[in-house]
């Protein structure tokens, strides 16, 4: 089954100027994130640099390059990618007996 995670990426100050500046910066996010096709997508600041949440399934481990690469080669900024849990997969995940094993 899909597992979900949240794709964090970064867009340097100077790239992003320059793709601002020449009118690409939009055409060229979209195209990767239509690509992708992320569940949810959330344009943010942070530590001042232009950042992008993805919420993205994927089915094999071999998916990740097609999520990271383009951000890479695209934007030269970073990618984090991190496997995330819905509140049922929380539920499903048997913390109680976990928790008995280890306490």
């Amino acid at each position: 089954s899909p597992m979900r995670f949240l794709i964090k990426t970064t867009i340097p100050t100077e790239a992003g100027n320059a793709a601002v500046r020449d009118g690409s910066i939009g055409e060229k996010a979209m195209r990767i994130i239509k690509e992708q096709k992320p569940e949810a997508v959330y344009f943010v600041e942070e530590g001042g640099q232009r950042t992008q949440y993805l919420v993205v399934n994927m089915d094999s481990a071999n998916q990740l390059p097609s999520i990271a690469e383009p951000w890479w080669l695209t934007f030269g900024g970073t990618v984090e990618i991190h496997q995330a849990m819905t509140p049922e997969d929380l539920e499903q995940a048997g913390l109680e007996g976990i928790a008995k094993t280890w306490a």
